[in-house]
């Protein structure tokens, strides 16, 4: 191992809390071409238990410093070029932990555009300036008389010509520069202040006409509320230390810097100076590093944010295969039905008028009740947009009036946030060419219950909308984070080989869009896949990608049990050393977790696997083929609840957590308005994250504690402590509505894009609510 590789493994080994050669194995692995799903899962031994968590920080701190190794190589070579590399400096650069430090060290030696202190250099005023800092009894003004020239015309441009020298100095000083830096990360205070004039257009962020506080400690959604009001110019921002107490700290470290010590002549002048440089120069690269700064420190929030949202969302509970009838509500333009199969394939449609202007109500309910009795409908999917709870009750209408006895479907209301991305993509139009857009978000509506994860995969991540500014953050780390999030999601659940659409396959370990829709044509063709080593006859799946995807996909009738299984197709022999220990079929073990009692992991390690794969094995032969995803529960809407109007202070109510912020989280409690459930509110104990408490998905119990109609702000409470609320007015019989993530933390499939739910708790929250976008 090279000095730079160990380097790097030292440094990514703190930041993952792992040992370098932990770091050093999962380096390899990656550069050799091995997905972070496949490493996770099949190569423990290797890596010490990484997990993919790990994974994915350690392969972005790689190429960070594999970055900044190769910036540090540039550098060197740069000086070195100049003829000005010494060994202080060669053990700076090379001592360099970050970016900015390198950057730093490197500013006197960049080569630059011509600026003032190389004018006042070729004008002969350097001396000057060395005459200043070495004779400080000396008048200033007496000094630079002789330097006066047909270029310097008098004593003031002589002296002005020192200052540009010197400034430019302090401003290429790594020593000085990296001190202000910290000066500034412990002082600095964030101020935001309207511009004239922009006080109506921009009152949606009134709460910064007037803002102060500490730039270390600003929560990301208010930074990028603040960035954001810059941005459309309503306000302007400054970043600086406090004018009365900071900035004279800031100016002192400047003049230590120069070394100024007593007060003669030349120190006063000095003095001046580094408050001139400070103002002009270097207050103002501060607020550029630091500007940066929040801003990158506010879009990794933010993404965090949008990446635990979407993997909450992803992994929600399956409804199963069940043939659903999906419902895109709608008025005018009536509500759009789709039926699809337990397989998710299209059945039927048809566009129903129930409401205004046509209101055909009876003809609507016949519609429902025909589509139920003629395809064996078991679930209903409702999209929560509008006119959602009002096709919620023509449905719950339409039900009652089938035959006693006879089976209900049960009706859900479903997220339909990205569901018209997907009816007008391309992806979309390959799969229902001769189906009207509108009709295709019906059936969007209906798979996503069956199951979220293989359809929301065809949405891209951030049309689903569980995060908060992202349009304002960098949209290619967004990207990247939430692919990986998706690509995590997926290889965690497994994926059926011979039911899975390419979009879903192009995101499984090792594949891509072309290989999936490889593996579809040839599905296509051939019929279904008999085995996965039947996957090797795809054309341009080699060896590589097939161990990198083969455990992920799964094979129901295959002749090899295993391909039902998470085991990899490289351990199948170790798990028939298992199954031929128990001495019965491998059938008659899959899931019989008796049979396998008294074995011993240790006793079937090899050269080849290890403890934590023959672990997994006997985990896996416990629960073959199992879903991680939890069991599919349902919240409970209250009856006469509809609209935000109905809301009274003190009610209980159960709803659906559909984002997760910084600041809280919003239920959706079926009144079209998500409330919002300030972290202050979310339990009775301090609540630092408030996903400490609850994920998109939970269902939970609120209590409602404001309503502003108006503003159409809903405030809600989990706090058991009833204090200060009203009692409960006007409790209705509670019915089934939303799949939901249980009382034990069990997932749930309805979700809904954060943006719309709002609160009035008091100055803060309302802010907090007004930014949730």
């Amino acid at each position: 191992m090279t000095q730079t590789a160990d380097r790097i493994a030292r440094s990514i080994a703190a930041d993952i809390n792992a040992r370098p050669d932990q770091v050093t194995a999962a380096v390899g692995l990656l550069d050799g071409g091995a997905t972070v799903p496949f490493v996770a899962r099949y190569r423990k031994e290797a890596t010490g238990g990484l997990d993919d968590t790990q994974l994915r920080t350690l392969a972005d701190r790689l190429t960070y410093l594999r970055d900044l190794e190769a910036r540090r190589e540039v550098i060197l070579g740069s000086i070195k070029e100049q003829g000005k590399l010494t060994d202080a400096l060669a053990r700076a650069i090379a001592g360099a932990e970050t970016k900015a430090a390198l950057e730093d060290i490197y500013l006197p030696f960049k080569p630059k555009r011509r600026t003032k202190a190389m004018i006042a250099r070729e004008n002969g005023l350097e001396p000057l300036l060395r005459a200043i800092l070495d004779n400080r009894n000396a008048l200033p003004e007496k000094l630079a008389a002789g330097y006066i020239t047909e270029a310097v015309p008098s004593t003031k441009e002589a002296l002005d010509g020192a200052r540009d020298i010197l400034t430019e100095e302090l401003s290429e000083h790594a020593d000085l520069l990296g001190r202000l830096r910290e000066f500034m990360h412990a002082e600095a205070i964030i101020s935001a202040r309207v511009q004239p004039g922009k006080e109506d257009e921009g009152v949606k962020f009134s709460d910064y006409f007037d803002h102060r506080e500490k730039w270390a400690t600003i929560p990301s959604h208010r930074a990028l509320a603040i960035l954001r009001a810059a941005k459309e110019q309503v306000v302007t921002v400054d970043i600086a230390p406090d004018p009365d107490t900071g900035a004279p700290r800031a100016v002192t470290m400047v003049e230590a810097a120069i070394g100024i010590t007593g007060s003669e002549p030349g120190d006063i002048w000095l003095r001046e100076v580094a408050g001139w440089t400070w103002r002009v120069k270097l207050s103002l690269t501060m607020y550029v590093d630091l500007m940066g700064e929040l801003r990158k420190r506010a879009h990794d929030e933010a993404i965090a944010v949008f990446g635990r949202n979407l993997k909450d969302l992803l992994l929600a509970a399956p409804a199963g295969p069940r043939a659903t009838l999906g419902l895109d509500p709608g008025i005018r333009t009536g509500v759009k039905a789709a039926v699809v199969d337990a397989t998710g394939k299209l059945l039927a449609t048809a566009t129903l008028y129930p409401f205004q202007p046509k209101n055909d109500l009876r003809v609507a309910q016949a519609a429902v009740l025909e589509l139920v009795r003629q395809h064996g409908i078991e679930l209903i999917a409702i999209g929560n947009g509008t006119a959602s709870r009002e096709t919620e009750r023509m449905v719950a209408d339409a039900l009652k009036q089938l035959p006693q006895g006879t089976p209900r479907p049960s009706s859900v209301i479903v997220s339909e946030a990205g569901a018209s991305v997907y009816s007008a993509s391309e992806l979309a139009a390959e799969e229902f060419p001769d189906l009207d857009v509108s009709l295709r978000g019906a059936v969007s509506i209906a798979r996503r219950l069956q199951d979220p994860l293989a359809e929301l995969v065809k949405i891209t991540p951030q049309s689903i909308g569980v995060g908060q500014y992202q349009h304002d953050v960098d949209q290619r780390r967004l990207a990247q984070t939430l692919d990986a999030v998706v690509e995590d999601a997926v290889n965690a659940v497994g994926v059926d080989l011979n039911m899975a659409s390419a979009p879903l396959l192009a995101r499984v370990a090792g594949l891509g869009p072309s290989l999936a829709q490889a593996i579809v044509a040839h599905r296509d063709a051939e019929g279904v896949f008999p085995s996965r080593k039947a996957l090797l006859k795809v054309s341009g799946l080699g060896p590589k990608a097939f161990e990198q995807c083969a455990g992920f996909l799964r094979i129901r009738d295959s002749s090899e049990p295993l391909d039902a299984t998470s085991v990899h197709p490289e351990a199948y022999d170790v798990a028939r050393r298992v199954v031929q220990a128990c001495g019965r079929d491998i059938r008659a073990i899959m899931g019989a977790p008796e049979a396998l009692k008294g074995l011993r992991a240790e006793d079937f390690v090899d050269d080849r696997f290890g403890l934590p794969t023959v672990r997994d094995i006997l985990a896996e032969l416990e629960k073959p083929g199992r879903d991680p995803r939890p069991d599919f529960v349902t919240a409970r809407l209250a009856d006469g609840i509809d609209d935000i109007k109905d809301l009274r202070p003190g009610m209980s109510l159960e709803g659906t957590v559909t984002n997760v912020a910084a600041f809280g989280a919003f239920v959706d409690i079926g009144v079209h308005q998500d409330g919002l459930v300030h972290v202050s509110q979310l339990a009775d104990r301090f609540v630092k994250d408030p996903h400490e408490v609850v994920r998109t998905g939970d269902v939970v119990k609120v209590r409602v504690t404001e309503v502003d109609v108006a503003r159409k702000r809903i405030g809600l409470s989990m706090r058991k402590d009833n204090a200060g609320s009203k009692p409960p007015a006007d409790k209705k019989p509670p019915r089934n509505a939303n799949p939901g993530r249980g009382p034990k933390g069990q997932n749930r499939q309805k979700s809904q894009q954060g943006s719309t739910g709002q609160s009035a708790l008091g100055a803060a929250l309302m802010d907090a609510m007004r930014k949730q976008k």
